[in-house]
């Protein structure tokens, strides 16, 4: 099997994965701490992208839009502890420990080597070994120590994950523009503009004069068209990174959009 994932509890778990790639979109209902044991994760935001090698340890924080690509590296494969910080998880936290910082940001944040945190994160690979029965309050205090830990190492991350808020209605043009190439489901992309998903197919309509399928594939072809045409990149790599599942489904949604097929634009390149 090229992709496994071992629990010590449903908060923290080690995933491993052998094949070429594993890529998947990303909103997360919670904030993803994450070490990174071996291989390579590349993540892409509308406005940057940022490549992770083994050893290194970040933040994702939760409803941030963000294609993340796993990869094998170095004859090693792409392995990973990720632990969840979630909201009731961390109100709690907060209920009993006193604020640092109130400047909140939204992008995804990587954290220095740190004898406390490797500590930390090391302290549980000897965990996955456990298939049944992990004791909740053994996975508490791993998750405490890795919050105190943080707060310890970031000054300014109390106003991350101090932060409770839910989305509000925002600009629906100003936001689908930015993040059309993530390919996530319509009630994600309702959620996160403080719509549900009948008041945004409907403000979307308004605002488009299309529905959001054909409005979602025309970007996202306009975008790989672009990439491969002007900054000559090969179209296996341009795909996944425009919200395509698959070569296939691309280079077929490609010749209809375009009127001819892939090859033609790649082989007028040559």
């Amino acid at each position: 099997m090229d992709y496994q994932v071992n629990y010590i509890n449903p908060e923290i778990k080690l995933s491993s994965y052998e094949g070429k790639l594993f890529k998947t979109e990303a909103a997360f209902e919670d904030h993803f701490l994450v070490w990174l044991i071996s291989g390579e994760t590349k993540i892409i935001q509308a406005d940057e992208s940022f490549i992770f090698s083994a050893g290194s340890t970040f933040l994702i924080p939760r409803n941030q839009l963000a294609t993340i690509i796993n990869y094998p590296k170095d004859g090693l494969p792409h392995k990973a502890v990720a632990m969840h910080l979630s909201s009731k998880r961390l109100r709690e936290f907060y209920s009993n420990n006193q604020l640092k910082s109130k400047s909140p940001t939204d992008k995804i944040i990587s954290f220095e080597k740190h004898p406390l945190l490797e500590s930390c994160l090391n302290s549980l690979i000897p965990y996955f070994e456990m298939q049944n029965n992990f004791p909740e309050n053994i996975a508490s205090l791993k998750i405490n120590e890795a919050i105190n830990i943080l707060r310890t190492i970031d000054e300014n991350i109390d106003a991350v994950l101090n932060n409770f808020d839910e989305p509000g209605k925002i600009d629906l043009v100003t936001f689908m523009e930015k993040n059309f190439m993530f390919n996530m489901p319509l009630e994600k992309f309702g959620y996160l503009t403080g719509r549900s998903l009948t008041t945004f197919k409907r403000d979307f309509y308004k605002a488009f004069n299309s529905t959001p399928q054909r409005w979602l594939t025309r970007k996202r072809l306009e975008l790989a068209h672009y990439e491969i045409a002007e900054k000559h990149k090969k179209p296996v790599d341009v795909y996944f990174e425009t919200g395509f599942e698959n070569l296939s489904h691309f280079s077929f949604a490609f010749k209809k959009q375009f009127g001819y097929a892939l090859t033609r634009l790649v082989s007028n390149m040559q």
